[in-house]
């Protein structure tokens, strides 16, 4: 095994470090999110704690790491007997993103249940990570159910497996942490609200902090054995103050006045549910016994707000995480019971807390939060092609489902009907590789006439492999949701544009909810351009949107086959995935030899290849040309106003439409 990169030797990232230390001090904290941009050392920071962990105590044997002083009852390898067991390090099981439900939470052998009655379990990730970390690269890119299996395990401390009536359940307690590149998608809320901490980390901006980065990853990567011995007094230290402050932690006493003010706390910064008031008490108990004292402070408090509250706070998934610490302050003050010592010694035993620093870079969601409104103090671009500032989008509201026709095999979601593995049952079929969802119904059906040949003489059913169906099921997709957006001159009105964003910011949020990827294609003066390429990171073209200036020619072509160019390298790149054009226009056409013949014969190569479209019409003003409606009839769409996306008749206007696309796809 490779040497790690030492943990004391990582450059800043002073809350990075101090939130896995702390849930190194107490797990029941309940992991950590670290939420950045590449290259920052997120991963390079999770790898070196594994090797700051102490040994843990296993029964000799035990695929499932029970603790020999208190093995678990219901081990699956077990009863245990009492015993000293022996020592080994604690591991760091890392959880790939394409990583099956059977690899991360275990398999059961059905066959062998079925014919012998057996319960032969192989466990998964979560048995290997109990009582050491789970660490999870990129968990915005891990698939929901997987989320969702991944935090149930570590809220509960267990994992469940369960296969047509079999059942087997292990001890999974582990520390939980997850890194992920906001860039890329974000998670869902509730998914968030799952981990205890969230730290928000960035590279320095100071050249001499850089410097020593690069200084430092140069010398491990020309010795890493070297490099690891000069860090190796500094690792022992920090690996005898966690044990040092787990001993400590039982002691520590948390009193009304923090209670009070955690609870304060939470209610000023208007956070939903208790999760947040418990896993702040946690954290500051954590933070006492790390810093040696019995009696959780106001400082304590404090940080562990920073580090609990930030993610808890978002309303809608274009807020930026983040924290007014100014409101945090007067909080904490109103609320303090007078009872503590407000003047610690920073440098005694009493300190050290983890109170960050000015020069600590910027807090979970500092400056990201301090977005300025679009329009308001930006500059006017060029006006040589009359192009005009961003004006911000009006407010978003609740759109009606528009779906992709047809029954696909894309990635897991919320809008498209598709083959999954979750969902109802619709059918069975012969499995191709592991058998992962059995249909038992089908399955008793083909080995029912084989039992006399097989020589069956008791109760039992003779069942072997060419016997088991895999269930078929129909669940929901995630899709591409490609938005050509007209930000030329004829759309440049104030309130005008900013209806229109203000109805591309609605569609953006129902993809949000849908877990669709997103791209945002815009054409104005003599060109398209591709402002987002597809992503998953939905807020990315929120951010985008809100800063597009308008002005200029209409190049509507441009604009189409723009988006044609789009989705067909995204074909090659995600072929199961399946898109749906939505272009925001009023139609009109300009620049070059008939403009609107132009977007005509653009059209009709979208409308070739099948692709679900819908034209949301932003034609306004006494005199309207129909210029929209006759580009959705070329596109084989429909064409919508403003106003009709608001109402309920969108919804059947674009399944018919998607309808009659499915129908002549099939027919084709």
């Amino acid at each position: 095994m490779s040497t790690p990169f030492p943990f004391t030797a990582v450059v800043g990232q002073d809350d990075l470090r101090l939130a896995l230390l702390l849930n190194a001090v107490s797990p029941a904290v309940g992991g950590v999110l670290v939420r950045g941009e590449k290259g920052t050392a997120k991963s390079t920071a999770v790898r070196a704690l594994s090797a700051l962990l102490p040994q843990v105590g296993v029964v000799v044997g035990c695929r499932f790491s029970c603790d020999p002083a208190a093995p678990d009852p219901v081990c699956p390898d077990g009863p245990h007997e009492p015993g000293p067991g022996a020592h080994r390090p604690s591991r760091m099981v890392e959880l790939p993103v394409g990583a099956s439900e059977d690899r991360l939470v275990g398999a059961l052998d059905i066959e062998r249940a079925l014919a012998e009655g057996v319960k032969s379990f192989e466990p998964g990730l979560l048995a290997q990570a109990h009582r050491g970390i789970l660490y999870v690269d990129e968990v915005n890119l891990l698939h929901d159910h997987l989320v969702d299996l991944l935090l149930d395990a570590a809220a509960m401390g267990a994992s469940y497996v369960e296969r047509e009536g079999v059942s087997v359940r292990h001890a999974a307690r582990f520390l939980l942490v997850g890194t992920m590149n906001p860039e890329e998608g974000e998670l869902r809320p509730q998914l968030l609200d799952r981990f205890g901490l969230t730290v928000e980390v960035s590279a320095s901006r100071e050249p001499d902090q850089r410097v020593e980065v690069v200084r430092r990853r140069l010398a491990y990567d020309d010795d890493p054995d070297g490099f690891a011995a000069r860090w190796a007094e500094e690792e022992a230290a920090v690996r005898a103050r966690i044990v040092a402050a787990r001993e400590l932690l039982p002691s520590v006493r948390l009193g009304d006045g923090a209670l009070r003010q955690i609870a304060a706390t939470c209610a000023a910064f208007e956070v939903d549910g208790m999760r947040a008031d418990i896993v702040m008490a946690r954290t500051a108990t954590a933070l006492a016994a790390w810093a040696g004292r019995t009696e959780v402070l106001a400082e304590d408090v404090r940080q562990a707000a920073l580090l609990a509250l930030p993610h808890r706070r978002r309303r809608n998934p274009f807020d930026a995480p983040g924290l007014d610490e100014d409101k945090l302050d007067e909080t904490l003050e109103q609320f303090g019971d007078g009872d503590e010592d407000d003047d610690p010694d920073p440098d005694g035993p009493g300190g050290g807390g983890g109170q960050p620093t000015p020069d600590d870079g910027p807090e979970s969601g500092g400056d990201t939060a301090a977005q300025p409104e679009a329009g308001e103090s930006g500059q006017p671009q060029s006006s040589g092609t009359g192009e005009q500032q961003a004006v911000r989008a009006g407010e978003p509201f609740r759109t009606k489902v528009l779906t992709v026709p047809g029954l696909g095999d894309g990635a897991a979601g919320r809008r498209s009907r598709a083959r999954t593995e979750h969902g109802r049952t619709t059918g069975a079929r012969r499995p191709q590789g592991a058998l992962t969802k059995l249909h038992l119904a089908a399955t008793v059906r083909a080995a029912a006439p084989h039992q006399r040949a097989r020589g069956r003489s008791g109760p039992g059913l003779v069942v072997r492999r060419d016997d088991l169906r895999q269930a078929t099921r129909e669940g929901r997709e995630g899709n591409l949701v490609l938005f050509v957006v007209d930000a030329s001159g004829s759309m440049a009105a104030r309130q005008r544009m900013s209806a229109v964003k203000g109805a591309v910011l609605s569609l953006l949020l129902d993809a949000y909810q849908r877990r669709d990827k997103v791209g945002l294609v815009t054409f104005r003066g003599t060109a398209a351009e591709v402002a987002l390429p597809p992503t998953s990171s939905v807020d990315a073209a929120a951010v985008r949107l809100q800063s597009l200036p308008t002005g200029g020619r209409t190049p509507l072509a441009a604009g189409l086959l723009k988006a044609h160019d789009v989705l067909r390298v995204e074909r090659l790149r995600d072929p199961a995935r399946r898109a749906l054009v939505v272009v925001v226009t009023d139609g009109r056409a300009t620049g070059g030899a008939e403009p609107v013949a132009f977007a005509g014969r653009a059209a009709s190569l979208l409308a070739a290849e099948s692709v679900a479209s819908v034209v949301v019409d932003c034609e306004s003003g006494p005199v309207r040309l129909g210029l929209a409606g006759r580009l959705a009839e070329e596109l084989g769409g429909t064409a919508v106003t403003l106003d009709e996306l608001r109402a309920d008749s969108i919804a059947g206007l674009v399944r018919h439409v998607q309808g009659t696309q499915g129908t002549a796809r099939r027919a084709a």
